[in-house]
């Protein structure tokens, strides 16, 4: 997951990403991280 968050932070793009860690299988499972990134600052934000 981190190495994931690292690569969106330094501008890599979803299917870069999606390319080089295969556990990783669709979009969807780049936003699920994300979130659960943001679940961990235990700062809830409202949309």
């Amino acid at each position: 997951m981190k190495d994931a968050l690292d690569l969106l932070a330094s501008g890599a793009s979803r299917e870069e990403i999606l390319a080089d860690y295969p556990y990783l299988v669709e979009p969807a499972d780049i936003t699920a991280t994300l979130e659960f990134a943001a679940m961990q600052s235990d700062h809830p934000v409202s949309r």
